[in-house]
C-alpha cells in the first residue's frame, strides 16, 4: 500500500490554534484536523503547504517551521503527515471549502475529537520548544524557588522537577506549595522524575521515567497528564510509543561534563530515530536555548537540559 504524502499545520495566532472539522463523507468525517492535504508529486513540502493553506484558507504563510512527521498506519491506508508550525501569515482564515474551522487555545485541543494520526500533532502543538529540568537542591528551599521563578520570567513553560536529595516533610511540602502556584501563575506545567515520591508526583502534572522504568511497565501510569520518558536507543523511543507516552527526551546530544564518557549520538542518526518518532523528541545532552534552531532542523520538538537552562548555572541563556 503506498503512503499518502500530507502537509498539515499547526498554524497560530494570539495564543490560539486553528483546526478545522473534516466534512462528513471523506475519511475520518466529522472529526478535528489541523489543516492541510496531500503533496503532489515532485512538489516540495513547502510549496505544498502554502498551496493548500491558499486554498483551504484563503490565507498566505510567511514564517513557518518544521514541528513534527508522523508516519501512520489506518486499515485502509497509510499516511506520512509532515507538519508545520506556522507563525505568521496574510489575509483573514476562512473555511473556504465550507468546513467549519475554529480558534482554540492549545490546553483545550484535547477535548475534541481528532484522526489518530492526529494524536502526537496534538501533544507537539501544545507543548513549548523547551524542557527545563532542574538541578539538585544545593541550597535552600526558597533559593531553588527563587531559580524556578526566574525560569518562568525568562518565559519557560515546561519543566521536570528532578531533585534527588531525600526532603524532610516540611520541605516537601513547602517546595510543592510554591511550585503549584508559580506553575499556575503562568500557566506552566511540571513533571515530576520518576525517583521522586509518588505524593509529589501526585500534586503535579506528570511524570517523567527514566530508560530503566520504561522498559519495566506494561502500560502507560494513567493518573497522569502528561508521562514523558528518557531514551538513549531507537528501541526506547519505540516502548515508548507502545506505552502511549506523550514525549521523550532522546540523548546525548552533546558531550557533557556529567557523563564525560557517553558519546554524542552522531548527527544523522538523530535525525533518523527522531524523523521515525511517532511523538515529540527533546534533544537532551549539553544543549542550550542557542542549540533550537539545529535541533529543529533535525526534526526535534525542540531542546532539554539544566545548566543551559536554569538561571545562574554555568551555561545558562537566562540569568
Amino acid at each position: 500500500m503506498k503512503r499518502i504524502h500530507v502537509v498539515a499545520a499547526v498554524i497560530e495566532r494570539d495564543g490560539h490554534i486553528l483546526i478545522a472539522r473534516r466534512h462528513d463523507h471523506v475519511h475520518q468525517g466529522g472529526k478535528w484536523e489541523f489543516p492541510g492535504g496531500k503533496v503532489e508529486p515532485q512538489e516540495p513540502v513547502q510549496t505544498a503547504l502554502c498551496r493548500e493553506l491558499e486554498e483551504e484558507l484563503g490565507i498566505q504563510a510567511k514564517c513557518f517551521e518544521p514541528l513534527i512527521t508522523v508516519a501512520h498506519d489506518y486499515v485502509d491506508k497509510q499516511v506520512l503527515l509532515d507538519v508545520w508550525r506556522v507563525t505568521e501569515f496574510d489575509g483573514q482564515a476562512i473555511g473556504a471549502e465550507g468546513q467549519e474551522i475554529r480558534w482554540t487555545s492549545p490546553h483545550s485541543l484535547s477535548e475534541f475529537e481528532f484522526p489518530d494520526a492526529n494524536v502526537p500533532i496534538v501533544s507537539a502543538a501544545q507543548l513549548p520548544r523547551h524542557y527545563v529540568i532542574t538541578p539538585s537542591l544545593d541550597d535552600s528551599v526558597a533559593a531553588f524557588c527563587g531559580g524556578f521563578r526566574r525560569a518562568l520570567e525568562a518565559g519557560y513553560r515546561l519543566f521536570q522537577l528532578r531533585i534527588k536529595e531525600a526532603l524532610s516533610a516540611q520541605d516537601t511540602a513547602q517546595l510543592v506549595s510554591a511550585i503549584s502556584a508559580m506553575k499556575q501563575e503562568h500557566d506552566a506545567w511540571v513533571l515530576v522524575n520518576s525517583d521522586m515520591s509518588d505524593a509529589v508526583q501526585s500534586q503535579l502534572d506528570g511524570v517523567h521515567l527514566t530508560s530503566g522504568q520504561l522498559h519495566r511497565i506494561t502500560s502507560r501510569p494513567s493518573q497522569h497528564r502528561w508521562v514523558a520518558a528518557s531514551c538513549h536507543s531507537l528501541s526506547d523511543i519505540q516502548q515508548a510509543e507502545k506505552l502511549g507516552l506523550d514525549f521523550v527526551t532522546l540523548s546525548p546530544f552533546k558531550p557533557t561534563a556529567s557523563h564525560p564518557h557517553a558519546q554524542p549520538l552522531p548527527l544523522t542518526l538523530f535525525s533518523q530515530w527522531v524523523s521515525a518518532a511517532k511523538l515529540p523528541v527533546y534533544g537532551l545532552g549539553g544543549v542550550a536555548p542557542a542549540d533550537l534552531g539545529q535541533l529543529v532542523a533535525l526534526g526535534a520538538q525542540g531542546g532539554a537540559g539544566i545548566s543551559g537552562y536554569w538561571p545562574g548555572s554555568k551555561g545558562s541563556e537566562a540569568q
